[in-house]
Formats: structure tokens, C-alpha cells, sequence
């Protein structure tokens, strides 16, 4: 049923959205000044939702918490436009509900928007890369590993942290509600439809890449 569904995508994207920023947030605290241990912390700690987020609520919704990721499905055909409409409502929603949590379980004002400056070629061309790559691990094992997708995806993640000059956003709903704070996961509202733009570009070339690197078995005969 879709309203099953589309609870395990606000229920997931919010908790995604907590973790990334709440983890920036204790990261900075606890080692002020040091921006590599704050992004290791990040990055760990969204990995690890990320792997138990897609466990628990992938066979419900697909997991999908990110519309670059629900557009691709639907590209597939594995997603009506009408579903896929109400899931990227959905995330956004969630993705702003996980920051407001994430400002309040650490006793911060709500609504901060966005100081960080992440804009220009290379920071567009990591989000295209982050977001490629992301959709080739979610098509690909999806296909071949199923049952290593959280794994799959959590580790790639991790990785795109420290590979991508951006830091791997990787998501709209996630760039969309990052813009809302000030703290070390932040971008300014200005630079968020060059990320956008960019990670659509991205999870969308991963499609047919993927179909052609796994294409469907044929019938015997």
C-alpha cells in the first residue's frame, strides 16, 4: 500500500537527514577546529544509518529516501509517475523534517539558513560523479547482490565523503534541506540548484549505463 510506503520513506529520510546533520554538529563539538576528524565522524555516521535504514525499510518502500534515486525507478518502469511524485514529496519534506530534529536535539535554533559556499565546476561535476555512482551501486547490485545493496550503498557512501571535492550530497531532498543549516553539513541556498541540477544529470546517465552493463537474461529458445 502506498501510505505504508510513503511512511517508510519520511520515517528513513528523516532519520537520514538527523544522523547527517547532528553527526556534523557533535563531530564539530568534540573536535573543534579539526575539520578532518568532524568529516570522518560524518561520514561514519551516515554510512551507519544508512546500511540500518536501507535493512529495515527497504523491503517496504525500496529505501529509497532521495528522488534522483525514485526517478531512476521510475525511468525503469518499476515506479508509476503518481508514486513517484508522492515519494519525492515525501523525502523533501522528511529531509527538512531531519534537520529541524537534528537542530532541536542539540538545543539550536530551527531554521539556519545555509552559509556554507559549494559552487563551481568541480564542486557540480563531484555531485554528478557522487550521484552516478550511487545509482550504478543501487542499479547494479540490486541486480546481482541484492542482499548486499545496504552494504553496498553505505560503503560507497563512506567512500564518496572523502573522494568528492563536494563531500557526496548525492541527493536533492538531502542538498534541498542542508540549505536550512548552518552547521558543517550546510550549503548556502544560493548553491543548490547547481547541486541538484548535477546530481539529476548524474543518477540519470546511471541508467542506462547500468542496463547495458546488466542487461536482462533472454528467454530460451
Amino acid at each position: 500500500m502506498l501510505p505504508r510506503k510513503l511512511l517508510a520513506e519520511f520515517i528513513g529520510t528523516a532519520l537520514l537527514l538527523a544522523a547527517v546533520v547532528g553527526s556534523g554538529i557533535m563531530g564539530t563539538m568534540l573536535s573543534p577546529g579539526n575539520a578532518g576528524i568532524a568529516l570522518l565522524a560524518n561520514a561514519a555516521a551516515t554510512a551507519g544509518v544508512l546500511y540500518v535504514l536501507i535493512v529495515l525499510f527497504g523491503p517496504i518502500s525500496g529505501a529509497h529516501f532521495n528522488p534522483a534515486v525514485t526517478l531512476a525507478m521510475g525511468l525503469r518502469g518499476d515506479l508509476s509517475a503518481r508514486d513517484a511524485l508522492a515519494y519525492v514529496l515525501v523525502q523533501v519534506v522528511a529531509a527538512v523534517a531531519g534537520v529541524l530534529l537534528a537542530h532541536a536535539m542539540f538545543d539550536l535554533p530551527l531554521l539556519q539558513p545555509g552559509t556554507h559556499v559549494r559552487s563551481g565546476a568541480a564542486q557540480w561535476l563531484s555531485e554528478g560523479v557522487a550521484a552516478f555512482g550511487l545509482l550504478l551501486t543501487i542499479l547494479l547490485g540490486s541486480r546481482q547482490r541484492p542482499s548486499a545493496v545496504a552494504g553496498l550503498v553505505a560503503s560507497y557512501i563512506f567512500a564518496a565523503y572523502w573522494f568528492t571535492a563536494s563531500t557526496s550530497f548525492a541527493n536533492p531532498a538531502v542538498t534541498v534541506a542542508r540549505s536550512l543549516t548552518q552547521s558543517f553539513a550546510g550549503i548556502r541556498p544560493a548553491d543548490v540548484p547547481g547541486f541538484v541540477l548535477a546530481q539529476f544529470l548524474g543518477g540519470i546517465c546511471a541508467v542506462p549505463v547500468a542496463q547495458w552493463l546488466s542487461p536482462a537474461p533472454q528467454a530460451p529458445g
